[in-house]
């Protein structure tokens, strides 16, 4: 059996950046440039004033004696008046400056009477309030480069520039399976013995999140043909997820599934809890990951696991989320061999995080994943971790923390489950 880091590592190997396509400006919002963006154009593109208030030559403004104003130039507008000796243009911000200005006086800082204007500031220095053009970006500069993340400050720079498209990374098609009888979509009556199928809802959501396109297959009954014929469907998208079916039961055909459709093996079974037993295979290119059926697990294998090879997929260059230290508020115990994923809760308190078990552990309990912040992440060759001692955390999502006001908060719930909470 492959460590989780060994695993992950395998994964990330074999997975290639898909190609780049044009899309419209807005619709690049969290993909990845896939082109070397120069400036067209100088930015700004002309000297323009900075303030509402009027266009003046300094060394007419040392006297008492007012400016005779002799234009206007709004925003938009075209700098035909120019200033001359004692006289001034009334100028709105991003207005060309006029011939002539050297500075800019705010409208607060002058008292205007009719067509004159007297100049009451102390001080006015040369160049003040003047935007040249290019002091933010020159002709010909390159501003982005292929791999930075599209925020909404890389969308206003594009379009100040002038673009409304970009060459980006595309997302990928992710294919979402669940498998079982015992399954029946939310919506549907449930009869006894069923229970509504969370994950491809889960899931989906959460490769959403992670910036990719989810396609629901629904769910595939427990005999070979549905399941051959939904996976072989799947096998279409460039990533498929299954969730259950994947171990060895009577009734788990998903393996076996995939190899008669020669999906190729590359990794099975990760030293990992929870999500122990997940498979990991490729075919033409396409990702394929066979994640446990429990809620739990299916959603840590894929945020510790799938996550991260969708993000290269997309063209990220920083696909795993930075780790955090926090101050472990109870003493734990936990079996070698294995990297443990605890959900934890966590509180700020004096620039530090406070991290408590976010509730029971069990792979089938959803409410304590409502209530985690983040995942501890406990090495495999560690046995014991003392109550103070700082560990490794991943937050989840975008949670926030909130402060802490006393360090035996009523987070301090016992961990059941994969983990022994200890005293001693």
């Amino acid at each position: 059996m492959m460590s989780f880091e060994e695993s992950r590592e395998m994964i990330l190997r074999s997975v290639t950046t898909l190609e780049a396509e044009q899309t419209k400006l807005l619709e690049s919002l969290g993909l990845i440039i896939a082109e070397t963006v120069i400036a067209p154009v100088n930015l700004p593109p002309f000297d323009n004033s900075a303030m509402d208030g009027y266009a003046v030559r300094v060394g007419d403004c040392g006297g008492s004696e007012p400016l005779t104003i002799t234009g206007y130039i709004p925003a938009g507008g075209v700098a035909t008046a120019e200033v001359t000796p004692g006289t001034a243009v009334k100028i709105m911000t991003g207005a060309p400056i006029p011939r002539g200005c050297d500075a800019i006086v705010p409208i607060e800082e002058a008292e205007q009477f009719g067509d004159t204007v007297r100049i009451v500031a102390d001080r006015i220095l040369p160049g003040q309030h003047i935007r040249r053009a290019g002091e933010d970006v020159r002709q010909g500069e390159t501003v982005l480069v292929p791999g930075t993340v599209i925020r909404v400050p890389e969308i206003g720079l594009l379009a100040t520039l002038g673009r409304a498209d970009v060459y980006v990374y595309r997302r990928p098609l992710v294919a979402i399976l669940s498998t079982g009888d015992e399954l029946v979509e939310p919506g549907q009556p449930l009869p006894k013995g069923k229970v509504f199928n969370c994950n491809s809802q889960a899931l989906a959501a959460a490769v959403r999140e992670a910036g990719a396109v989810p396609i629901l297959l629904g769910i595939a009954q427990d005999d070979r043909v549905d399941t051959s014929k939904k996976i072989a469907e799947g096998l279409q998208a460039d990533v498929l997820i299954t969730a259950a079916g994947v171990s060895v039961g009577d009734r788990d055909f998903v393996r076996e599934t995939l190899a008669a459709l020669a999906v190729k093996q590359i990794l099975w079974k990760v030293d990992m809890k929870p999500g122990k037993v997940m498979a990991f295979g490729t075919h033409l290119g396409k990702l394929v990951f066979s994640l446990p059926g429990n809620p739990v697990s299916a959603m840590i294998t894929f945020e510790e696991l799938v996550r991260p090879a969708l993000l290269k997929l997309m063209g990220h260059k920083q696909v795993l989320k930075p780790l955090v230290t926090a101050v472990l508020q109870e003493g734990l115990r936990k079996k070698p061999g294995k990297t443990y994923f605890l959900r934890v809760k966590l509180k700020s308190k004096n620039d530090k995080y406070l991290a408590w078990s976010a509730g029971k552990q069990d792979t089938g309990c959803l409410k304590t994943m409502v209530h985690t912040d983040a995942l501890a992440i406990l090495p495999a060759d560690r046995t014991w971790f003392a109550a103070g001692e700082e560990i490794s955390v991943h937050m989840l999502g975008s949670c926030v923390v909130e402060e802490c006001d006393n360090p035996t908060h009523s987070q301090n719930v016992p961990c059941n489950g994969a983990f022994e909470r200890a005293t001693a």
